[in-house]
């Protein structure tokens, strides 16, 4: 055995020995006692980073431990290889967007391939192949004939710099994109939408399964879908009898207290209501909103603006007559489009009607609640009605059902439940997406392509400006089309679909991903989903996670699978961060190289002090740090410890180059106690164990199944691979403490065959070396995880804490059973006492049965 840990010789050697073998293959047979573990595919940039490497690594451990569990794996890889980064970065390099995705997968394929990832790559899907994005149209068309898929001509929130549609989820809380950063303005456009709102409340309800998943997503998830219950109501325009005004509210107790009605700007009863004296002003309004974005628009900081229509309703409970506004903070696809001001009782209303001089109406009395008002604070709690005629002295939790019962009964309320949840857009106006399977004829409508002309391939080798709408209306010969219904001339869909489409299915598509006739069998879905351990970043919470979920329960809908969920366990890991230098005068971010003393670091430019902090890891913060640099100098071996080592899974990660040293160490440390065993055993095959076991055969045999157990239950539920991790380091320590010439064969063998395997799944490559070198013929993932045995954690001894005048001065063995009496004699009768005490007894003895005892002088 070489003397040396080489770790780049040792991880070359078995990733090759390990393809050749297929090691990691998924069976071909699997019973019910499958296991699917998976990390959220990436988007193929090219580099590899540091938190690319820690969500793989955690989703292998996970892997590879269920593999030596004797459980049937499935962990696969593949690639989110659409989407607009591609195709600006094609723009700039005036390449074809294919060509440069294939580049970067096949070089994002070989650093992962360096890390000793357990992944099937026979499985390997992208999104962008043809072979893929046919079933992902397969799938449209699937949801088109069961009414899900739909066209219709709607706001949208315009990304000007991409010139591109965004979902609302797409657009941050400034209202800029989350891509370009450009403020996203309003437009109208024919677009395609999901019907994800038919599913709200089952992916409400359904929530409440999904007991392996962090409590943080299911409360962003569900506060995304929003459910509200309250009533609507219809207020009657004056002098337009045949077009009433619908609101819905959650308070309907307050309806007194209203004093105006307010529509969306673009509501499609405005132009119908407005006066010729507020034309102007209204259309003039119109064009402002239409600015802004729907978070702008609804932001609790920003102003409220409105103007008035010169229109009038009438307040169904009181008779008033209220006037009808437009005001910005009100959308046209949120509830009816129309809400009922009521100002003293709603934080929007007080200010908007603050700002335009409108009534300010009570009808809700609490201790505080008309000192609120008159400062300008709306009161939202509960209480008791006041200035609502016989409703007066009603809580106002009681008078939300009467008043909703006396609106049912005259007609003008009904109960209501209503979602913040909007439908899934998926049009987007760009090129290097998933084609829209529909040819529009001009007389048969929007036409499906038939199945068996799928994929709609996207034309390859064509002009991209990545300016204007979709270079794909550019491209008359693959625009027109027959139509497939009657013949005539028609024109495909230049639209193409949002990435979230390709992703929201493809955990599918790896259990069946040689089917060439179907997306997927249902017997391989049913045999392998829900899948059982998923990994990925807090970011996609709702975005892929809620889509995911809507696309699992409408396939099951349609009959194509039998799951409810598709994702049994969650675990959401912490980003990587790196030690970052910025300039807090001017907000400029400084590379370390360019940092002289790392003591004192100061501007090179400026001279400023530079502030250290530690943030996510980016380019424009010059903290990145390449992995296959650190691969190059440790080894992957020792990437994946420190990844899995510095900090829960789920927490952020400081990177420390001292602490990856010290994770080299302790490889080398495990190198040399195997090494020191090679001469002196010839095989680890199990042997009878000597009965009986002297003290330090018992203490080995302790610590060894003390790790067993330990680093088993870090395994399971909430995963804790740092602190597995920990009792492995611990074990090593027993070990070498032990030293295994003290130990007869059969205990050097337990003891080095439980570490090698613990250590299999953190540390695959040097554990299989070692494997090998002490005998072992089969891969060690291919062996069975160690077992506990309960029996050698039964201790016939203790060591008991000394502890004179509260400090500790040493300790002793004493039997595991002993009660206080015997525990005191015995302390009293060692040499710890004798040297301390120094012959006068103690005026006080404390004991604590098994732990110390504490001699008081």
């Amino acid at each position: 055995m070489n003397s040396r840990y080489a770790p780049a010789e040792i991880e070359k050697r078995w990733q090759a020995c390990w393809k050749t073998e297929g090691l990691d293959s998924t069976p071909e047979t699997v019973d019910d006692n499958g296991f699917y573990a998976l990390s959220m595919f990436p988007y193929p940039s090219g580099t590899l980073h540091m938190g690319h490497v820690r969500n793989y690594v955690i989703t292998d451990v996970i892997a590879r431990v269920q593999r030596m569990r004797g459980r049937p794996v499935l962990h696969p890889m593949g690639w989110d290889a659409f989407g607009l980064p591609a195709e600006n970065a094609a723009i700039e390099r005036n390449i074809d967007p294919g060509d440069w995705t294939d580049r970067n997968i096949e070089q994002m394929r070989g650093q992962l391939e360096k890390l000793g990832l357990s992944i099937d790559w026979d499985r390997e899907q992208a999104t962008c192949h043809s072979d893929y994005y046919r079933w992902t149209q397969w799938l449209f068309l699937e949801l088109f004939d069961g009414g899900l898929a739909y066209r219709k001509n709607a706001t949208v929130n315009w990304d000007p710099v991409d010139q591109t549609v965004l979902a609302n989820e797409q657009v941050d809380s400034e209202g800029r994109s989350w891509r370009s950063g450009a403020l996203v303005e309003q437009r109208q456009l024919n677009q395609w939408f999901l019907r994800i709102t038919d599913y709200a409340e089952r992916l409400l309800q359904d929530l409440d399964e999904l007991e392996g998943w962090p409590e943080r997503v299911r409360t962003m998830q569900a506060n995304w879908i929003g459910r509200s219950e309250g009533a609507e109501i219809t207020f009657q325009v004056v002098g337009h009898d045949a077009t009433p005004i619908t609101v819905f509210t959650t308070r309907p107790d307050t309806l007194a207290g209203a004093s105006y009605v307010v529509l969306a700007p673009e509501h499609a009863l405005v132009g119908q209501l407005t006066s010729l004296e507020c034309l102007e002003a209204v259309r003039t309004f119109q064009a402002e909103v239409a600015r802004l974005s729907a978070l702008e628009r609804t932001s609790d900081d920003g102003p409220k603006r409105g103007v008035a229509i010169g229109a009038s309703v009438i307040n169904p409970l009181t008779a008033q007559v209220l006037p009808v506004w437009i005001a910005d903070y009100v959308l046209v696809d949120y509830g009816t489009g129309a809400v009922m001001g009521v100002p003293a009782h709603d934080q929007r209303d007080i200010r908007f009607a603050g700002s335009n001089n409108l009534p300010i109406q009570q009808v809700i009395e609490a201790e505080g609640a008309a000192a609120a008002i008159a400062s300008g604070e709306a009161w939202t709690d509960s209480g008791v009605l006041i200035n609502s005629g016989d409703l007066d002295g009603m809580e106002s939790t009681a008078a939300k059902a009467e008043v909703t019962r006396r609106g049912d009964a005259a007609g003008w309320a009904s109960s209501k439940v209503t979602y913040r949840l909007r439908d899934w857009l998926i049009s987007r106006q760009r090129y290097w997406g998933c084609p829209i399977p529909i040819i529009h004829c001009p007389d048969c409508g929007a036409v499906p392509v038939p199945r068996k002309d799928l994929p709609v391939e996207l034309p390859r080798g064509i002009d991209l400006s990545g300016k204007g709408g979709s270079p794909l209306s550019q491209q008359e010969s693959w625009v027109n089309a027959p139509c497939p219904n009657c013949g005539k001339p028609g024109r495909r869909e230049t639209d193409t679909m949002d990435t979230f489409m390709c992703s929201s299915w493809y955990f599918l598509r790896f259990a069946d991903p040689h089917n060439t006739d179907a997306p997927f069998s249902r017997e391989a879905a049913n045999r392998w989903l829900p899948v059982q351990q998923y990994v990925g970043g807090i970011e996609h919470a709702i975005l892929h996670l809620l889509y995911s979920r809507f696309f699992t329960k409408a396939l099951k809908d349609r009959g194509l699978l039998d799951v409810n969920e598709p994702f049994d366990r969650l675990l959401t890991q912490g980003m990587v961060q790196g030690t970052t230098y910025r300039n807090p005068s001017i907000g400029r971010y400084v590379a370390p190289a360019d940092v002289a003393d790392p003591d004192q670091p100061k501007d090179p430019e400026t001279g400023d002090p530079l502030e250290v902090l530690f943030e996510k890891m980016s380019k424009s913060k010059y903290n990145g740090v390449d992995p296959a640099a650190v691969i190059d100098r440790y080894g992957a071996d020792t990437a994946r410890m420190f990844i899995l080592f510095k900090a829960p899974p789920e927490k952020d990660l400081e990177w420390d180059d001292a602490d990856v040293e010290g994770q080299f160490r302790f490889l080398q440390r495990i190198w040399r106690l195997v090494e020191s065993a090679a001469g002196q055993l010839d095989s680890l095959e199990p042997r009878p164990q000597p009965d009986p076991l002297t003290q330090t055969e018992a203490d080995i045999r302790r610590a060894v199944h003390t790790a067993i157990a330990a680093v088993s239950e870090d395994l399971e539920g909430d995963i804790q691979l740092n602190t597995a991790i920990s009792e492995l380091m611990k074990l090593t320590n027993a070990i070498n403490a032990a030293d295994l010439g003290n130990l007869r064969a059969p205990l050097q063998v337990e003891a080095l065959s439980t570490l090698i395997r613990l250590l299999a799944p953190f540390s695959p490559h040097l554990a299989e070396e070692l494997w090998h070198q002490l005998g072992g013929t089969e891969s060690v993932h291919r062996q069975s995880w160690p077992v506990l045995d309960p029996e050698s954690l039964v201790q016939d001894t203790v060591d008991l804490v000394i502890q004179v005048k509260g400090k500790v001065r040493g300790t002793i063995k004493v039997p595991s059973d002993a009660d206080k009496a015997t525990l005191e004699q015995l302390a009293l009768a060692s040499e710890v006492a004798s040297k301390w005490l120094e012959g006068q007894p103690p005026r006080r003895v404390i004991v604590v049965p098994g732990k110390l005892v504490n001699l008081v002088p």
